[in-house]
């Protein structure tokens, strides 16, 4: 089923913007007329629309492109502001720290919290 599809019903998109942190290095370009207000990086949807839950969206897609990693179906991920909150039941602890480090890629991502994480 897919990460994306199973916590937020929603198919991985054709053609969604990279969700992984720009590198310094990259200049940034801005699509946005000027006088328009910029959408904070943590609720920036798929396609860089407005989205309560964007970088939840975000991190489950970049969990998708991962190949080394299978959807779990006991992990859900949240987020509060820029933290991407992991909860529910992990096998072990080298596929949390898969988890963590593919969430702390993505763009937005100003944290992890693994509080709510089981192992086992």
């Amino acid at each position: 089923m897919g990460w994306l599809n199973r916590l937020f019903g929603k198919n991985k998109p054709p053609a969604a913007a990279s969700v992984f942190k720009q590198s310094e290095a990259q200049e940034v370009v801005s699509e946005a007329p000027p006088n328009t207000p910029s959408i904070p990086a943590e609720r920036k949807g798929l396609h860089g629309e407005y989205d309560e839950s964007g970088l939840a969206k975000r991190v489950a897609l970049a969990l998708d492109e991962d190949p080394d990693l299978d959807d779990i179906e006991t992990v859900y991920i949240a987020q509060t502001g820029g933290r991407v909150v992991i909860k529910g039941r992990v096998p072990s602890q080298d596929l949390l720290n898969q988890i963590v480090n593919v969430a702390k890629r993505v763009e937005g991502a100003t944290g992890v919290d693994t509080n709510q994480v089981e192992l086992g």
